[in-house]
């Protein structure tokens, strides 16, 4: 299911935050610690100037409880987001800041349809293909960002990092751990398929990861090489039963065109001019 953020509504008088102006004694020491035992540490930073404000503004009790919860409930959310984030290890920031959906060969209804996250609570699957530089990973990205802010959990990989990932799990015999750690996020991300010629141990770790995921976690896919071509990459076998996995409940996008990259770097975009 997805999590949509709740926003937190401001008190019903003229001046709807905390007069920064007014002075903000410390609160009681007792206080303090009882907050600190609670573990509330948006509420305590929050309390001084909220306290004083509502005392000078005569808020209802109920209004100052309110609005201290809530600071507690969006600084808990906001540090879950950056936990959430920093896990992810998303690869460059790029989001849909940075997007340009006009210049993109996807279209704008399915980029739209796509960025709703509904085919995640869904558990259903992207894959993207197309030459590089196209915006397959830059989307990719800005979906997975999107997902984090919508207090959804990403993990992202390219072939050879989950390779090495599984890998270092049979080494221990950890790798059904290992699998299941992955499938708690709600969408897998693996990037780059293609780039590099894939041997049995990615085949087998790429299986693995989108079997268990199978019908319970969405996986978004981004290739140089459409799936149905993945039997050129790596063993057939395997091939063939990870795609028939992968592209049962998918979104299925192929891109074309000239690398955005190269087209910036062309146009003297891709530096910033040199200072002497």
């Amino acid at each position: 299911m997805i999590t949509t953020t709740a926003t937190v509504k401001t008190p019903r008088s003229r001046n709807r935050r905390p007069d920064q102006s007014l002075t903000a004694p410390a609160l009681p020491a007792e206080l303090d610690t009882l907050l600190r035992r609670m573990r509330m540490p948006y509420l305590r930073a929050a309390a001084p100037d909220v306290l004083v404000t509502a005392k000078a503004q005569r808020w209802d009790p109920a209004e100052v409880l309110r609005v201290l919860l809530a600071e507690e409930v969006l600084g808990r959310d906001n540090a879950g987001r950056r936990i959430r984030r920093k896990a992810a290890n998303l690869p460059t920031g790029k989001s849909f800041a940075t997007w340009n959906n006009q210049q993109s060969c996807i279209p704008e209804a399915t980029q739209q349809g796509l960025a709703t996250l509904e085919w995640i609570s869904r558990a259903e699957n992207l894959t993207i293909a197309g030459p590089s530089g196209t915006g397959k990973s830059h989307f990719v990205e800005a979906l997975a960002h999107t997902a984090i802010d919508q207090d959804l959990r990403v993990a992202w990989f390219t072939l050879e990092t989950l390779t090495a990932t599984v890998g270092k799990a049979k080494a221990d015999g950890s790798v059904a751990r290992t699998v299941a750690r992955i499938c708690r996020a709600d969408l897998i991300v693996v990037d780059d398929i293609g780039m590099l010629p894939a041997g049995a141990d990615a085949a087998e770790a790429f299986y693995r990861v989108v079997d268990a995921a199978y019908e319970r976690r969405s996986i978004a896919v981004t290739s140089n090489i459409h799936p149905s071509g993945f039997d050129t990459i790596m063993p057939k076998t395997i091939a063939t039963a990870t795609v028939d996995r992968l592209l049962h409940h998918a979104h299925v996008i192929t891109t074309k065109g000239d690398s955005h990259r190269l087209q910036q770097a062309l146009a003297g975009h891709g530096t910033q001019p040199l200072t002497t």
